[in-house]
C-alpha cells in the first residue's frame, strides 16, 4: 500500500466514518473508492482535492508524510480551515520565521512537513511583515542579482498555484531540483516557466506536478555591502545610451 492509502484509511478509521459514508460525499461509488485505500488504484487530482477538503488537510501532506506522525495543533491553518504545514511560534501566539540556512539546506525537501525539523530551524521576527506565513532561504550562486552568495530570501507561503503572477520572484521546493530562486516568465497549465535575472543562464519549465512548496518574494537579508559590478549587459547598454546622446548632440549643434 501507498503512503496515501495508509493516510485515506487512517484519517477514515480515526474520524469513525464508514466507506460507504465517505464514498458518497466524495460522489462516487464504495468499490471505487476502496481501490484508492487499498492501493490498486491512484486517486485522479479532482479525488484528491474532494478528499483533502474532506478531512481539512493539504493534499500534498496526503501524498507525503504519514500524517500520524503530525500533531495536528503544530500546522498551519488555512482557508476553508484546512491544513498545510508545521509552524513555530512564539509565548504571545505570533509565528516565527524560521530560516533555512547553508548547513541545513539539505535535509530541507525530506523535513519541510516535518515539525521537528521545522523546530529545530534558526528563528527570527519581522514584525513589519504582517499576515502570513514566512519563511527565510538561502540564496546561491549569482543567477539573482542584485541578490549575493549567502543572502537570505524571505517568502511568503503560497497556497495556491493560479495565486502566482508573471514578472514577480519566487523561491520553488521541488522534487528534482530541491530549493531554488526563480523569476516565473510564464505560468502555464501544467508547468511553470522560470528565468534567472543573470542573462548567462537559460529560462527552463518546472512541472506543476514535481513542486512541493512556492514561497512569494518579501524581502532580502543581505550579508554583505560589497560593492555590485556592473554587468557587461549593463555596460553595453550604457555605452549605447551615451553613444545616442552625443549623436543628439551633434544634431543639436547643427
Amino acid at each position: 500500500m501507498s503512503l496515501f492509502s495508509d493516510n485515506i484509511r487512517n484519517l477514515r478509521v480515526q474520524h469513525k466514518i464508514s466507506q460507504e459514508k465517505l464514498s458518497q460525499s466524495l460522489g462516487i461509488t464504495r468499490g471505487r473508492y476502496v481501490k484508492y485505500e487499498d492501493g490498486t488504484s491512484e486517486a485522479p487530482y479532482e479525488i484528491l482535492k474532494k478528499i483533502a477538503y474532506y478531512y481539512h488537510i493539504s493534499i500534498d501532506l496526503l501524498l507525503s508524510v504519514d500524517v500520524r506522525k503530525i500533531p495536528v495543533n503544530d500546522l498551519l491553518q488555512l482557508e476553508n480551515n484546512r491544513l498545510v504545514l508545521p509552524i513555530t511560534v512564539d509565548n504571545k501566539g505570533e509565528n516565527f520565521i524560521e530560516v533555512v540556512t547553508q548547513k541545513v539546506k539539505a535535509g530541507y525537501l525530506n523535513g519541510y512537513a516535518d515539525p521537528e525539523y521545522i523546530e529545530s530551524l534558526q528563528q527570527i521576527t519581522l514584525p513589519f511583515l504582517g499576515t502570513g506565513k514566512h519563511r527565510g532561504f538561502p540564496v546561491e550562486g549569482d543567477s539573482m542579482p542584485p541578490h549575493a552568495d549567502g543572502s537570505i530570501i524571505v517568502g511568503r507561503y503560497v497556497e495556491n498555484l493560479g495565486d502566482v503572477n508573471d514578472g514577480k520572484t519566487y523561491i520553488l521546493i521541488t522534487k528534482n531540483e530541491g530549493m531554488v530562486y526563480k523569476r516565473l516568465n510564464k505560468n502555464k497549465k501544467n508547468a511553470l516557466v522560470v528565468s534567472s535575472d543573470n542573462s548567462f543562464y537559460p529560462p527552463y519549465e518546472v512541472k506543476v506536478s514535481s513542486i512541493l512548496e512556492i514561497w512569494e518574494y518579501v524581502c532580502n537579508i543581505g550579508l554583505t555591502d560589497e560593492k555590485q559590478e556592473l554587468t557587461e549587459s549593463a555596460s553595453i547598454k550604457d555605452l549605447f545610451l551615451e553613444l545616442k546622446r552625443d549623436i543628439s548632440d551633434l544634431k543639436n549643434k547643427q
